[in-house]
């Protein structure tokens, strides 16, 4: 089955992040030049946060928002939720769905590797059902049914 270290390899397993200091100005331009909906916050060599566009919907309805001006420390989801590489897809998406959240950082010797997305560990685990079912096709086909008969 399929690790966390399996599917950052597939997909590359690059690590954004803004450090504390960031507005969020800086983060989003980050993720829009990236193409990613989640950055790490930094802090002194250490992930401390995750930012993403779901606190950006929710950043957006402070009065008198403005995006260059408000610091990413205040704004970020902390503590930061990380997974093992070893970590299997299914366990993934458990994680995901229970906790409500659409990014896991992966965490391998105590260093962020990368970050999972929903949709990785989604589409992986949907791959894995599918591998799994062909081999359960293979181990019965249908020759074995066309070929048996009762005995009389």
């Amino acid at each position: 089955m399929k690790t966390a270290e399996d599917i950052l390899q597939q997909k590359g397993g690059y690590v954004h992040a803004v450090p504390i200091t960031a507005t969020l100005h800086d983060a989003i331009e980050i993720m829009i030049a990236q193409r990613i909906g989640a950055i790490l916050v930094e802090d002194k060599g250490e992930m401390v946060g995750i930012w993403s566009e779901r606190d950006l919907l929710r950043a957006n309805l402070i009065p008198g928002f403005d995006p260059r001006l408000i610091p990413i420390a205040e704004h970020m989801s902390k503590p930061l939720i990380t997974v093992p590489h070893t970590e299997p897809c299914y366990r993934l998406m458990d994680k995901l769905l229970g906790l409500r959240i659409r990014h896991l950082p992966v965490e391998k010797d105590g260093k962020i590797i990368g970050v999972l997305s929903s949709g990785d560990v989604i589409r992986t685990a949907l791959l894995e059902k599918t591998r799994e079912f062909d081999e359960l096709n293979h181990m019965v086909s249908w020759e074995y049914y066309e070929n048996w008969r009762w005995k009389k």
